[in-house]
């Protein structure tokens, strides 16, 4: 029986033994909201395969029934960061029941993953740019304009530009028919967080995340005022990005 507790013993810690565990977190993370979790498990032993690896990340879990030598695998959980903020570590564990489940042998590893956790999105009322309540993002991409794409054809009102009448079409009408057309842009907006509703910090944020996303998503050039700091409205991907930047490490100085 000794001999037997023994050789398992060794088995199991060889199991173990050679492998690297590395995660990898998408760009957009938002604090309470589940997130997929890559992660690659590499077994750098020359000779021995692994057997019933179980992963756990800040207590989730995933299992790999067999790593090949001199092989990676990956795989994917999902997990939930409840405080906004800077992350650099997770927690996570590597263990295994293998080669007989008497004993589950384990080892405790640190994983770094620089990563940025968004405040939750909180959705309320959108500023609209310049009429309903409520628009959102169809507001601003679906705006009455004069250069932007084609939206509809409507009779002439008396008003409109002379370029936008539709000649062709309206020699078959009895009346004039001109071209509607989209916005190119709808009017910047700058948001200041002291003038966000909400009950407290965490609520503006919060709401501000929100809005910074519908928005821009939306195609509105938007920006932002903390305090003193102003960051110039843009409607780019990495514009918006920089934005939930800056209201995940709000007041965490």
């Amino acid at each position: 029986m000794l001999s037997f507790m023994a050789t398992t013993g060794v088995l199991g810690w060889l199991n173990i033994r050679g492998l690297a565990l590395s995660v990898h977190l998408p760009d957009e993370v938002y604090a309470g909201t589940e997130t997929f979790l890559s992660v690659t498990l590499a077994n750098s032993k020359k000779f021995l395969p692994s057997f019933l690896i179980r992963v756990t990340v800040s207590g989730r879990a995933t299992t790999f029934l067999m790593v090949e030598k001199g092989r990676a695998q990956s795989g994917s959980l999902l997990l939930s960061f409840p405080l906004r903020g800077p992350l650099q570590t997770l927690p996570a564990s590597v263990s295994s029941p293998f080669p007989v489940n008497f004993f589950v042998r384990a080892a405790a590893v640190t994983v770094f993953q620089s990563c940025t956790v968004f405040p939750a999105p909180r959705g309320g009322m959108v500023p609209p740019p310049g009429g309903k309540p409520d628009a959102g993002e169809a507001a601003s991409v679906a705006a009455s304009g004069y250069d932007g794409e084609l939206a509809k054809i409507s009779d002439y009102r008396g008003g409109e530009p002379l370029k936008l009448i539709h000649w062709r079409l309206s020699a078959k009408h009895e009346v004039l028919k001109v071209k509607e057309l989209t916005a190119t842009a709808a009017e910047p907006l700058l948001l200041d967080l002291d003038l966000i509703p909400g009950r407290d910090l965490e609520q503006r944020l919060s709401f501000c995340t929100f809005l910074v996303n519908r928005l821009i998503k939306g195609g509105r050039p938007v920006g932002l005022k903390l305090g003193e700091r102003v960051i110039p409205p843009a409607t780019t991907r990495a514009h918006r990005l920089r934005l939930l930047t800056e209201l995940a490490g709000y007041g965490k100085d």
